[in-house]
C-alpha cells in the first residue's frame, strides 16, 4: 500500500509539468507581442528581463519536479520489488516445506528436474507479477488517469480524438494475450523436461562416460533444446507485436494532437500552449501505454508459472498424522495383520494378506529373491507407504494412530540406495542425530568399522565427500549410511541389503560390533545373504508377498527347503 501511494504521488508530480510548460508558453507568446510593441522603448529591457526571469524559473520548477518525481520513483521500487523479493523468499519456501511433507508415491511420479523448475523459474514469474507487473500496471492506471484529466480540463473533443486509438489498442492485447498464455504454458513445461534431462545426464555422468554414450545424450539433448528454442522464438513473435502496435497507436495519437489542436488553435478555441501540453501528455503515456505488452506478458507467464505452482501446492500428502497423534516412545512390538499392498505407481502387489509378528527386543531376519516384498517391509513400517487392506500395529496400536515424525525419529533405518550428501563425513554421519556430539560420531563410526578408512583421509571427518559421496567406495558409503541410523540409537533398527558391498572380514567387525549394541532393540535385517554367525529369533523366506518359509536358522536347515538350498549355495 506505501508502495501505491509513492505511485500517485510520483505521478502527482509527473503531470504537473505539462500544465507549467503551457502557462510559460502561452505567458511567453503574450509577453514577446507587448515586447515587440516596446522594443524601441526604454522598458524593453525591463521586460526581457522579466521574460528571462520568466524562463529561468520556469525551468527551475522543472528540475525540482523531475528530481521529486525520482525520489518518489525511487521509493515505490524500494517498497513494490522489495515486497515482491519477500514473496518469493516465502513461496520458495512453502513450496519446498510442502514437497517435504509429500508421499513418496508423489517422487516417484514426477521428475526431479520438474521439481526443481517449478521452485524456481516458476516462481522467478510469479515474482515479475507481484513486483514490476503491479508497479507498472498501477503506474499506468494512475498516469492515464491524470493525463486524461488534464487533458479533459483543456478541452474535451481534442481529448476523445486523441484518446481514440487506445480501444484499439486494448482489444489487440486481449488476442494476443491468449496467445501467449497458452504458449507460455507449453514453455514451461518443455523447460522442465529440458532440465530433467540435463540433471539426469549430470547425475549419471559416469554410466554415460563407461557406455559411451556421449554423442547419444547430446542428440537427445540437442532436440529438446531446440524445441524449446523453437517455442520461445514463437514466444517472442508473439509479443514483439505489442511494440509496433504501442508505436503506431501512439504515433497516431500525436498526429491527432497537431493535425486536430492544430485546427482548434486557429478557431481559437485552445491556445498553442494547450497543444505543447498535449504534446508532453501523450508522450507520458508513451511508456506507461507501452508496457501495456510488458505486464500482460509477466502476467500471462506468471498465469501459467502459479497454475503450475498450484498442481503441487494442492496435492495432499497421503501420508500425514492425525489430530491427536500418538508421541510416546515405542517398546518395539510389530504386528502385521493381514497386510496387502500394491504400489501405486506401478501396480505390483508386494505383500498379499500378510501376517507376522515381532516381539520386543527380537532379531528378525528378512530374505528371498528379488521383488519378493522384503523392502516393502520397511517401506511400511517407516509409514512411507500405507497398506490398502489389513492393519500394521506397533506396540498393538495401529501404526496410522501414530505421529509420523515421531514415528520415524524412533525407526532407524539404511536403505538399499546409500545416499550420502555433498557435504563433510562428520555432518552425513550426525545428519542421523541432531544433537549428536563429535564422540557420537566417533562412537558409531566405529562400530560401523569405518574409523580407520576416515583417519586415512586428509582432513578425517571435516573431509568433503562429494556430490552422492562420489570420492567414496561402495562399501564406504555403506558403512556410513549404517554409522548414520546406528547414531540415532533408536528401539528399532531396520538394516536394508546395509553389508551387500563389504567384505567377509569387515562384514564380521560389524557384526560383532552390532550384536552388542542391539541388545533390547528390535531389528529387522533384509539381506539376500545368510550370516552364521548371527543368531535370529526368526528368519523369514519371502516369495511373492508371502511367507514361504519361516523358523530359526536350525530350524530351516532341517526343513530343507528354499533356505537351506540357498545357505548351502552361499557357503559352500
Amino acid at each position: 500500500m506505501l508502495g501505491l501511494l509513492f505511485v500517485a504521488i510520483s505521478n502527482r508530480f509527473a503531470v504537473m509539468p505539462p500544465m507549467l510548460v503551457r502557462n510559460v508558453l502561452d505567458e511567453m507568446r503574450d509577453d514577446m507581442t507587448s515586447y515587440k510593441l516596446v522594443a524601441d522603448m526604454h522598458i524593453a529591457g525591463a521586460m526581457r528581463s522579466q521574460i528571462l526571469g520568466l524562463v529561468l524559473w520556469s525551468g527551475i520548477v522543472l528540475l525540482v519536479l523531475a528530481l521529486l518525481r525520482g525520489i518518489f520513483m525511487f521509493l515505490m521500487r524500494q517498497t513494490i520489488i522489495v515486497m515482491s523479493r519477500h514473496i518469493e523468499y516465502d513461496q520458495k519456501n512453502e513450496i519446498y516445506n510442502h514437497y517435504q511433507q509429500l508421499h513418496t508415491h508423489f517422487f516417484k511420479a514426477n521428475f526431479t528436474g520438474d521439481l526443481m523448475n517449478r521452485i524456481s523459474e516458476d516462481v522467478s514469474r510469479v515474482r515479475m507479477y507481484t513486483g514490476p507487473s503491479i508497479m507498472y500496471f498501477t503506474n499506468m492506471l494512475v498516469l492515464t488517469g491524470m493525463s486524461i484529466w488534464g487533458m479533459l480540463n483543456v478541452n474535451v473533443m481534442l481529448t476523445l480524438c486523441v484518446i481514440a486509438p487506445l480501444p484499439f489498442l486494448a482489444t489487440s492485447i486481449y488476442f494476443v494475450n491468449r496467445i501467449i498464455y497458452k504458449k507460455s504454458g507449453k514453455i514451461q513445461a518443455q523447460l522442465s523436461g529440458l532440465t530433467t534431462t540435463a540433471q539426469e545426464s549430470f547425475s549419471g555422468i559416469r554410466v554415460i562416460k563407461s557406455f559411451v554414450q556421449e554423442k547419444n545424450m547430446m542428440r537427445f539433448f540437442n532436440v529438446n533444446s531446440e524445441e524449446y528454442r523453437k517455442s520461445s522464438i514463437n514466444l517472442s513473435l508473439t509479443e514483439a507485436i505489442y511494440f509496433p502496435a504501442m508505436n503506431l497507436f501512439i504515433g497516431l495519437s500525436m498526429l491527432c494532437t497537431v493535425l486536430i489542436g492544430g485546427y482548434f488553435a486557429i478557431h481559437g478555441q485552445i491556445t498553442t500552449g494547450n497543444i505543447a501540453e498535449f504534446v508532453i501528455y501523450i508522450n507520458l503515456l508513451m511508456f506507461p501505454i507501452s508496457s501495456i505488452g510488458m505486464v500482460a506478458s509477466m502476467t500471462q507467464r506468471a498465469g501459467a508459472s502459479q497454475k503450475r505452482i498450484d498442481e503441487f501446492l494442492l496435492t495432499k500428502p497421503e501420508i500425514s498424522s492425525l489430530p491427536g497423534a500418538l508421541t510416546h516412545t515405542l517398546n518395539g512390538k510389530v504386528n502385521f495383520c493381514n497386510v496387502t499392498f500394491t504400489y501405486p505407481h506401478t501396480g505390483i502387489t508386494a505383500l498379499k494378506n500378510f501376517n507376522f509378528n515381532i516381539e520386543p527386543g527380537q532379531k528378525i531376519a528378512i530374505t528371498g529373491k528379488t521383488g519378493s516384498g522384503k523392502s516393502t517391509l520397511a517401506h511400511l513400517l517407516l509409514r512411507m507407504y500405507d497398506p490398502q487392506q489389513g492393519a500394521l500395529e506397533m506396540d498393538g496400536t495401529n501404526i496410522k494412530e501414530f505421529d509420523v515424525t515421531a514415528l520415524r525419529r524412533q525407526i532407524a533405518y539404511t536403505p538399499q540406495e546409500a545416499y550420502l550428501f555433498s557435504d563433510t563425513i562428520f555432518n552425513n554421519i550426525k545428519f542421523g542425530k541432531d544433537n549428536a556430539t563429535a564422540d557420537d560420531v566417533e562412537n558409531a563410526a566405529v562400530m560401523a568399522d569405518l574409523d580407520t578408512d576416515i583417519m586415512a583421509m586428509p582432513k578425517g571427518y571435516d573431509t568433503i565427500i562429494g556430490e552422492r559421496g562420489v570420492m567414496l567406495s561402495g562399501g564406504q558409503k555403506q558403512r556410513m549410511v549404517l554409522a548414520r541410523a546406528l547414531i540415532k540409537n533408536s528401539p528399532v533398527l531396520i538394516l536394508d541389503e546395509c553389508l551387500s558391498a563389504v567384505d567377509t572380514n569387515t562384514e564380521k567387525k560389524i557384526l560383532g560390533n552390532l550384536a552388542q549394541f542391539l541388545i533390547g532393540k528390535t531389528a529387522i535385517v533384509i539381506t539376500h545373504r545368510v550370516f552364521p554367525s548371527w543368531t535370529f529369533d526368526k528368519i523369514l523366506m519371502l516369495d511373492n508377498g508371502v511367507i514361504a518359509e519361516q523358523g530359526t536358522h536350525e530350524e530351516l536347515i532341517a526343513l530343507n527347503g528354499r533356505y537351506a538350498a540357498q545357505y548351502i549355495h552361499q557357503t559352500s
